[in-house]
């Protein structure tokens, strides 16, 4: 596909996601079999999820209050009473030949996930949240001539999120999958990894021309694994649309896979029609209702949101809008940071602690935050010591912090005396070390008298040295010009 930027232009992309997540429940959806990942093949299976004649399903109730907790987080509104339905597909996973979810009934409607692209904040809609359960996993590449099927997955609990089509590009999509992970991350009812099947993405797109009110036809590209390919897909698809319509050639609806080598699209089969699921009431299962006095409670429950955080870091602390998205990206680094705030005198510090020199050593140590030797609060020990003006920001980052992480019983400050860190500021012991330095560059003071001001680096940078990182820079700098101009 040759397209000129001008024809690409022409037109806009129409969006909409629907993602599956896997709760973390300890049972399944409507049986207590456990739901582990990784686990051997079939060994997380028993008579509800092979269907056996005569068993009945039970509610997870996990799943109704993790389905509410993320309605409340998105302004959904919750549906009181909630009724489940037999989705009749053919399932080549699922023993029992159909599916449980909500058809008529979603639990959460509305609301809206709040993505930014291009420093333009945008609200995703949100059509529905609905719980259903998922089916086994179909396995092609183990035999040349057998497909395999591991019922671990049978009747894991799953809400689906249905967007509305809202997004107009790859990006747009991009980000709003990105949000949506981190949200069910922050809430901690799912873990969010696409690369083990526990958030899962299909894609509908069509492309109309700019200005046009009515959409174009639609495909829907179905099981996307990664955040990456979701972007990779759709805009494959986009640019397939915009040159089928420039050719003049009929665009079908139809379902597509994605080859991530390749980064095209295939179909696997076309749609002339909705498809027909017939579905019908569950009659096993009664319907579940939901309280106001449950959702306060849920609401009440919930922990800091990323979006409520980001505003926070922005707009009361003054960070940027880069900062304040390193330091929402994944929620326990977050909280370690609102726990840091608690105990230092300078904010901007302590964001730039964290993303420089407590970020560089999970790297380097390839740890989590939560396995961070440091308390906040001693954290805020070394930091305070820089604002204090009792250390300069160099030497406290290169000798003080890995000090910390050694000695875990001894304060900041016992640290910093017993190994002579303390930062200088008596005048008498700063202005000897001045003095050697202008004495061991005599034609650099006379360069700097006769106009050449650049160069007081030098002397500033000879000091440091003298005084091994100790010399209060501040008025290190004011003694140092005193002595060049008197």
């Amino acid at each position: 596909m040759e397209l000129s930027q001008e024809t690409i232009d022409k037109y806009e992309a129409v969006i909409g996601l629907e993602v599956h997540a896997q709760l973390l429940t300890n049972t399944k959806a409507f049986s207590a079999e456990r739901n582990e990942y990784g686990n051997l093949p079939n060994t997380n299976t028993g008579p509800i999820s092979l269907g056996h004649p005569g068993t009945l399903p039970v509610l997870n109730e996990k799943s109704i209050e993790y389905a509410v907790r993320l309605g409340v987080a998105c302004g959904c509104e919750i549906r009181e009473e909630n009724q489940f339905a037999r989705k009749n597909y053919f399932y080549a996973d699922l023993p029992k030949g159909y599916q449980i979810t909500q058809d008529t009934t979603p639990i959460c409607t509305g609301g809206a996930i709040t993505i930014k692209v291009n420093d333009q904040e945008k609200h995703v809609g949100l059509t529905r949240i609905h719980m259903e359960e998922d089916s086994g996993k179909s396995i092609h590449d183990l035999s040349p001539f057998e497909t395999m099927i591991d019922l671990n997955r049978a009747g894991v609990p799953l809400l689906e999120i249905v967007s509305e089509p809202d997004m107009r590009s790859a990006d747009e999509a991009y980000a709003y999958l990105t949000e949506v992970r981190k949200l069910v991350r922050y809430l901690e009812i799912c873990d969010g990894n696409m690369e083990e099947g526990s958030l899962r993405c299909d894609a509908n797109v069509s492309v109309r021309l700019k200005g046009a009110e009515a959409f174009g036809t639609r495909v829907e590209i179905k099981n996307l694994n990664s955040i990456r390919n979701v972007r990779r897909a759709i805009e494959f698809e986009i640019l397939r649309h915009i040159d089928m319509v420039e050719r003049g050639e009929e665009i079908r609806k139809a379902t597509l896979t994605f080859n991530a080598a390749t980064g095209e699209t295939a179909i696997m089969r076309t749609k002339e029609e909705a498809d027909d699921y017939r579905y019908f009431p569950e009659p096993d299962l009664q319907p579940y209702f939901v309280t106001q006095a449950y959702i306060d409670n849920v609401r009440g429950s919930l922990p800091p949101l990323p979006n409520q955080l980001f505003a926070k870091y922005k707009n009361e602390l003054g960070l940027s809008d880069y900062d304040a998205g390193v330091l929402t990206e994944e929620k326990h680094f977050a909280l370690y940071f609102e726990a840091l705030l608690q105990y230092v005198k300078d904010t901007k510090s302590a964001a730039n602690w964290m993303m420089g020199e407590v970020k560089s050593y999970l790297n380097e140590m390839a740890m989590d935050i939560q396995d961070f030797p440091l308390t906040p609060t001693r954290l805020a020990e070394v930091i305070n010591m820089v604002s204090d003006g009792q250390m300069g920001r160099t030497l406290a980052a290169q000798q003080l912090f890995p000090l910390m992480l050694q000695h875990k019983n001894s304060s900041a400050q016992e640290l910093a005396e017993a190994h002579d860190l303390v930062q200088v500021n008596d005048s008498s012991e700063l202005e000897g070390w001045i003095q050697e330095a202008l004495n061991q560059f005599p034609d650099k003071v006379e360069e700097y008298r006769g106009g050449k001001k650049g160069i007081l680096g030098l002397f500033m940078g000879e000091v440091m040295r003298k005084s091994k990182g100790k010399a209060d820079p501040q008025k290190t700098n004011e003694l140092i010009r005193k002595a060049l101009e008197g």
